[in-house]
């Protein structure tokens, strides 16, 4: 049967209305996500790389690590591709993860908080702080086909949309200005919401391991023997290592090897995992691995990007283009615009549909989303409780941050109120 146009613009507005404010925390915390790192940079003055000098050795860097935190344990060591931003060191502390500053060029530790922006928004955008998180992971990824959905019905719906691409009309009052807004918008930002919509349905497929697509772009690291060796079982293993030695069998493996993240692996029986940048353009740092004998080092296996698999290297492209870092600071701005684009449509949307019905009756102006209006706050109401959650006991946020929090979600809340209700009300009394 043949979908027509009424049809198919009642499906975009069910999504965009019923499903607005879960639709907008979802696209707003991934737009948020792609500048995270500079959040980072900007509120940590830590994290800001010095410039001064060359690298320092990865040992030295280790030792300072340890200098500052020596009942801790190195879990997981990231160079960021930005030049300023410093390393950042995983280290376990008894219950508590600390995010550890070091600057490579100093070598020195430089500050450590037990929450990044970037490990926030992450999580956030994620599985959205779901006390079960593949429940969090499956109502985020279901959105990616909402989105593609509700990018590419208008294509269908409006009569010759090629010819409404700069068309904005403005005579005749707000609403018809928002209506030509929320169409231009809308028309200009489709390609890239099929971006990420198309990379949010892989991520769908992966999850579900459709076509084993997750287990042929996740191979599990090699196992290991346990050998004799002279570490000292008082000292966590993490800061024994021999980074230098393992860094340069790495490099060896894979030539032009542009190490961006170290795995200990925890015990002697788990290897060493490099991963790192080559020449091969778009995928993530993972794509190249080396893992190395803790004690003996010796290479014992090697992945590199340009003669992965092709589900591999789909899948390893996937993050770069849905969160625009494959091409650093330019592109991460580019797609956080394009991000805040599709969050203005989502307001737009609900905006003019609450227009149009508040100006029919103004005493049911805000019961245009009927029992979804209350689902939706009811699910926004259950995902800020378990960010506090989190806060608190993950992330051991202290009072100050937790109060700038709190200042934020009341001032978008009364923003909120005061644009979608208060005003909506007035301007048709």
């Amino acid at each position: 049967m043949k979908l027509s146009k009424k049809i198919l613009f009642q499906v975009h507005s069910w999504i965009g209305i019923k499903l607005s404010i879960l639709f907008f925390i979802v696209c707003f915390s991934g737009t948020l996500a792609t500048l995270s790192n500079e959040m980072d940079w900007l509120y940590y003055p830590g994290l800001r790389a010095s410039g001064e000098g060359e690298r320092k050795s990865y040992n030295e860097l280790a030792r300072a690590v340890q200098n500052a935190y020596p009942n801790g344990e190195l879990t997981y060591w990231l160079m960021e591709d930005a030049p300023y931003l410093n390393d950042i060191v995983y280290v376990e502390d008894g219950d508590q993860r600390y995010y550890v500053f070091v600057d490579p060029l100093k070598g020195q530790v430089t500050g450590s908080t037990t929450v990044t922006f970037q490990r926030f928004f992450r999580d956030f955008h994620y599985y959205l702080f779901m006390p079960f998180n593949q429940i969090g992971y499956f109502i985020v990824l279901v959105f990616a086909f909402f989105l593609l959905v509700s990018m590419v019905t208008p294509l269908f719906f409006y009569k010759k949309w090629w010819n409404k691409l700069f068309e904005l009309k403005s005579e005749k009052g707000p609403l018809v200005l928002f209506r030509s807004l929320h169409r231009v918008v809308g028309l200009w930002t489709v390609p890239f919401a099929l971006l990420i919509s198309i990379t949010g349905i892989w991520y769908f497929i992966e999850r579900t391991n459709i076509a084993k697509v997750s287990d042929i772009s996740n191979p599990s690291a090699p196992k290991l023997k346990e050998k004799e060796h002279t570490f000292d079982r008082s000292i966590s293993i993490s800061y024994q290592l021999d980074y230098d030695q393992a860094a340069d069998l790495a490099k060896k493996e894979i030539p032009g090897l542009r190490i961006g993240g170290i795995v200990p692996g925890g015990s002697l029986t788990n290897p060493i995992y490099f991963r790192g940048k080559s020449e091969v353009p778009l995928v993530r740092k993972r794509s190249n691995r080396v893992y190395i004998d803790p004690v003996t080092h010796e290479v014992v296996g090697v992945q590199k990007a340009e003669e992965i698999p092709t589900t591999m290297y789909l899948n390893d492209i996937a993050d770069p283009l849905h969160f625009g870092n494959w091409g650093g600071l330019t592109t991460k701005i580019i797609w956080f615009v394009g991000g805040l684009a599709i969050c203005g449509l989502i307001l737009s949307g609900i905006w003019i549909a609450l227009k149009r019905q508040a100006k029919q009756v103004v005493e049911k102006g805000m019961k245009v989303l009927g029992i979804w209006k209350y689902l939706n706050w009811a699910l926004t109401l259950f995902i800020v409780g378990y960010m506090y959650y989190f806060m608190i006991a993950r992330y051991a946020l202290p009072i100050s941050s937790l109060i700038i929090v709190s200042s934020i979600l009341v001032l978008l809340g009364t923003l909120a109120w005061y644009i979608f209700d208060y005003r909506l009300k007035n301007s048709v009394k």
